[in-house]
């Protein structure tokens, strides 16, 4: 009876090690299933419109958003980047470049761009060259050195270059050298037009003002110009995770005019000739009202 009982429980042995060994797979299977759930988050605006007026001097835009399936190791490691962007309306302009030549400035090249945004904002959690590569920043066209100034699609362009008005923006002499490769000039002229647009305040960037409240909500503010374009804007958000591009999210923001500014320039938009006829009038009547006021006996 008792080598029976020695026999039957050494048999059982190998049954227990396949159980074990299954469960043991199982684990391995659900784990990996765990870790490989991917991140995933959405922003909010602290508004969806800004209302230009005549003493409009700049806004600031909080952006804020909320991490989901985070991965709490990589929370503690700050292994997660964030980089929040507002692009303004993509618009056509022509960069032109001047130059002296005996006393009077004259075009020596131009350059047009089809779809450069009239306004960019940028915030980020780190400087861009330590969140990602440089092939994946020009790729997803993040801050301003890499900020796309065209559009290939040609029906797009086409509806652009007839429907916006073409804007002009004037160079120095010093900007683009004139010779060589003209790619390379193009760049030149590219580099010109984005240091005149941060000089002006219409494109900036600050890093290291994204900033986590709390392990997954961040927040983020944007320095709004006061000459910001109206129009459509588009306020994009890009996650990292260890330097890979994990996805992004996007919200809309309008910028009107109110008051009688925005009246005046409505009219003058729908009504050129009109508008101009009335602004002759004016000034003659205002000439000759002036010449009564203060005519002298």
């Amino acid at each position: 009876m008792t080598g029976r009982q020695r026999t039957r429980t050494h048999r059982l042995s190998p049954s227990s090690g396949c159980i074990a060994a299954a469960l043991a797979a199982v684990v391995a299977l659900l784990v990996p299933a765990r870790a490989q759930q991917v991140e995933s988050f959405e922003i909010g605006l602290s508004t969806n419109e800004i209302a230009i007026t005549s003493n409009f001097t700049g806004a600031r835009l909080v952006v804020f958003g909320a991490l989901d399936n985070a991965d709490a190791r990589l929370l503690r490691q700050q292994r997660y980047d964030i980089v929040v962007a507002l692009v303004g309306p993509r618009r056509p302009v022509v960069v032109r470049k001047k130059e002296r030549t005996l006393g009077i400035w004259i075009n020596r090249g131009s350059e047009t761009f089809n779809a450069s945004p009239e306004s960019y904002a940028l915030a980020s959690t780190r400087p861009l060259s330590d969140i990602t590569r440089e092939s994946l920043r020009v790729s997803l066209s993040l801050g301003i050195d890499d900020l796309r100034l065209n559009i290939r699609d040609p029906e797009t362009v086409g509806a652009a270059m007839a429907t916006e008005p073409v804007g002009q923006v004037i160079i120095g002499e010093s900007a683009v050298d004139g010779e060589g490769d003209p790619v390379v000039n193009r760049d030149q002229y590219a580099s010109a037009l984005r240091r005149i647009r941060m000089e002006s305040g219409l494109y900036n960037q600050s890093f290291g003002s994204v900033e986590f409240v709390s392990p997954t909500l961040f927040r983020a503010d944007l320095r709004l110009p006061a000459d910001l374009p109206v129009g459509r804007h588009t306020v994009r958000a890009y996650l990292f995770r260890s330097g890979v591009f994990i996805r992004g999210d996007s919200e809309a923001l309008v910028v009107v005019k109110t008051g009688l500014e925005s009246l005046i320039d409505d009219f003058a938009t729908r009504y050129g000739f009109l508008y101009g006829l009335f602004a002759v009038a004016l000034a003659i009547f205002t000439g000759w009202f002036g010449r009564i006021v203060f005519k002298r006996d």
